[in-house]
């Protein structure tokens, strides 16, 4: 007959352990022997799971604990999911294409680097990848950089600054939907609430790279050779009109009007698919494959053009899918394996009370919320699990401060994702730098957006100017 465990209360040590496994995990498996970040995490949650078990607590408690976990966060990995075969589409319909293609066409290399911003900005916000955007539209700028003999750092600040305030005003972006999804916030009310430390780096980035731009007199010049390939490129197999860009359009609106997300996600896909039925000359298993597997250049009708493509817009096109989201949803799945394990015991009220002692305002809390998303992004050097783990820590602290989550979603982007590229050990400094051609240490400076969010979180927490509150029926 099988005899109920007593149940013992974790000592702040034993909640402790599997942070250290983690940090010790990631450290020497994801960080120097380059393995696989999931596999470190699922260990990190063997040792939580250990540890509860052998305090008393059953594998059937654990098993909750987790699934409770999944199922808080079901809704919003659905919104993941539909982001993926949104993409697909406007590849396939040319959405996203003609938006790059206008953006290069009407640059003016007078004002190169606010360009550069802007530009980047728009192909992030439409494609919503930060690493994607720099990768593409950012390399071939560096190139017209370097032909125009400008400052290498100060254009590769601009093209971080805009790739990263893109994504962060994207509902495409993988790590937005993340934010929200760990905060339990409604994704286009994190955006929204995002403006307000964003909204104030785009002024400063829209000014200071524009003021930059002017003191250097680069005057008119011809367009450069590398865009004059890219938007030939483009336009040689789609065909632009303004039909092309209703999706975007709806997406727009769906926000400003509050609609659901998924129902509006996937009427833009729809229409981006019809798009690429009547417009681009694409079949439906074609379009369908776009959508489920990702656009590629082999469904192109004209492969003589396709051919002639620089590398810069085949990085560019190939991308999107349901598929393409697996590896954002099995890191998602693995966090929330171990939160909801750290759970079961109550390890992570245990370490969340004592990182919170002595707190006693909003102030101090934000402060508190942002100096440990920073360490826990320099720790692992990965910008998804610097936006998982704060909000599953903080979440119900939010709350009992009368704090809407909108708050801790967007003080973790803030103070993670946004600032990862700047740090040059981690996954996105290591590679920003060499998309770009530069240093990390070299372009942090100019890369005004990165930490300029940090600095207006800070002032807001301050001032209380803001700070969304939860409605009274919450708070009681």
């Amino acid at each position: 007959m099988q005899t109920t465990k007593e149940k013992k209360p974790l000592s702040l040590f034993w909640a402790f352990v599997p942070v250290l496994g983690m940090i010790l995990f990631l450290g020497v498996g994801y960080i120097t022997l380059n393995l696989r970040a999931e596999p470190m995490i699922l260990l990190s949650a063997a040792v939580a799971a250990a540890i509860a078990y052998f305090h008393g607590y059953t594998w059937n408690d654990i098993l909750d604990a987790i699934v409770e976990k999944l199922a808080k966060a079901m809704p919003a990995i659905l919104i993941l999911i539909s982001v993926g075969f949104l993409i697909g589409a406007w590849m396939i319909g040319g959405t996203i294409p003609m938006m790059v293609y206008y953006g290069l066409k009407y640059i003016d290399p007078s004002y190169f680097y606010v360009a550069a911003f802007l530009l980047t900005a728009l192909t992030a916000t439409c494609t919503g990848t930060s690493w994607g955007s720099a990768g593409t539209i950012g390399v071939a700028l560096m190139g017209v950089a370097v032909g125009l003999n400008l400052s290498l750092p100060v254009a590769a600040g601009a093209v971080l600054s805009g790739a990263y305030f893109g994504d962060k005003c994207s509902p495409l972006s993988d790590s937005t939907n993340l934010a929200s999804i760990a905060a339990g916030s409604p994704l286009y009310a994190h955006i929204a609430h995002l403006f307000w430390t964003t909204g104030p780096g785009f002024i400063i980035c829209c000014i200071a790279y524009t003021a930059i731009g002017l003191t250097q007199h680069i005057g008119h010049i011809d367009t450069p050779q590398r865009i004059i390939e890219i938007t030939t490129s483009l336009e040689a197999v789609y065909d632009f009109n303004l039909l092309v860009l209703l999706p975007p359009v709806l997406v727009l609106a769906g926000s400003i009007m509050r609609q659901p997300t998924i129902p509006v996600l996937f009427l833009a896909s729809a229409v981006a698919m019809l798009c690429a039925f009547c417009f681009q000359g694409f079949n439906l298993s074609q379009i369908c494959e776009a959508v489920i597997g990702g656009f590629k250049l082999s469904m192109i009708p004209n492969q003589e053009a396709v051919a002639a493509f620089p590398a810069d817009v085949s990085k560019l096109l190939e991308r999107g899918g349901m598929v393409a989201m697996m590896s954002t949803l099995v890191i998602c799945f693995c966090a929330f394996t171990l939160a909801g394990a750290m759970s079961a015991a109550h390890s992570l009220e245990i370490i969340i009370a004592a990182l919170l002692k002595g707190v006693k305002s909003v102030f101090r809390l934000i402060v508190t919320t942002l100096i440990s998303t920073v360490l826990i992004c320099g720790i692992t050097s990965n910008g998804q699990l610097s936006v998982l783990l704060p909000g599953e820590m903080f979440k119900e602290t939010y709350k009992k401060f009368g704090l809407a989550p909108t708050n801790l979603s967007r003080t973790a982007e803030d103070a993670g994702t946004v600032v990862e590229p700047i740090l040059p050990w981690t996954a996105a400094g290591v590679y920003m730098a060499t998309m770009l051609g530069v240093p990390t240490l070299e372009y942090l400076p100019w890369a005004f957006l990165n930490y300029t969010g940090m600095i207006f979180a800070v002032i807001w927490a301050a001032t209380g100017i803001g700070i969304s509150k939860l409605p009274k029926k919450e708070q009681a």
